[in-house]
């Protein structure tokens, strides 16, 4: 074999491999055990009817949500990959969380609405930017504040429906200490994103303007 050939065949080897370290990381598996267990909340409250271990696999969601990205930062294990699959996770388990304790009556009509209104209209917009050619745009951290309150308010809200007593009184504190930060949290991020989707829409295409314009110079 040619040197040449060897040389070139060793990067494209070294290549794969790092694309490989960067997709199966810890974060990224993570963010997967979050998005195979929605449905596993749904089973766990209208199949099954066990709202407490609902409750806990809600709070051990939110919670892992915040391990993922310490993971990602202590040990280098970030990744384009991972920027992605880590807000789809938590948007799919937020929406599908809140949408069944709505269903459940657990948690207040109004603050369901906020909740997945805010997050409906984040969505579309997100495939509408893709669509008009904008770049990716990195999670706020206001957002992600906000996800992880929301995320922490919905087993507290479900354990409130469920007791009585005092500890029912600290379901209700720990539901509302929780779901006001939710709140504040994710709309403050909602403002933040519209200047942010304004330069993410005005770079990508700036972007691809310069990519149409290398590309007959190349073809030349």
């Amino acid at each position: 074999m040619p040197v040449g050939a060897g040389a070139r065949t060793l990067v494209v080897v070294a290549a794969e491999e790092a694309l490989f370290s960067r997709v199966w990381t810890v974060p990224n598996l993570i963010s997967l055990v979050r998005l195979f267990c929605a449905p596993v909340v749904w089973w766990l409250l209208f199949a099954v009817d066990e709202p407490w271990p609902a409750a806990i696999l809600l709070g051990v969601l939110g919670a892992s949500d915040w391990v993922d990205g310490w993971i990602a930062r202590k040990w280098d294990q970030g990744s384009e990959l991972g920027k992605i699959l880590d807000p789809t996770a938590d948007r799919i388990l937020l929406l599908t969380g809140m949408l069944a304790l709505l269903i459940d009556g657990s948690v207040p009509v109004w603050y369901g609405v906020l909740i997945l209104a805010r997050e409906i209209v984040i969505a579309v917009t997100t495939l509408a930017l893709a669509a008009a050619g904008a770049r990716r745009i990195d999670v706020l951290w206001a957002g992600k504040a906000g996800t992880l309150f929301t995320m922490f308010s919905l087993p507290a809200f479900l354990g409130a429906s469920i007791t009585d007593g005092w500890f029912h009184v600290v379901c209700v504190i720990a539901a509302y200490g929780f779901a006001i930060p939710a709140l504040a949290f994710s709309y403050y991020a909602a403002v933040k994103y519209v200047p942010e989707a304004r330069r993410a829409l005005r770079e990508g295409r700036a972007e691809r303007a310069a990519h149409d314009a290398v590309g007959p110079e190349v073809a030349r």
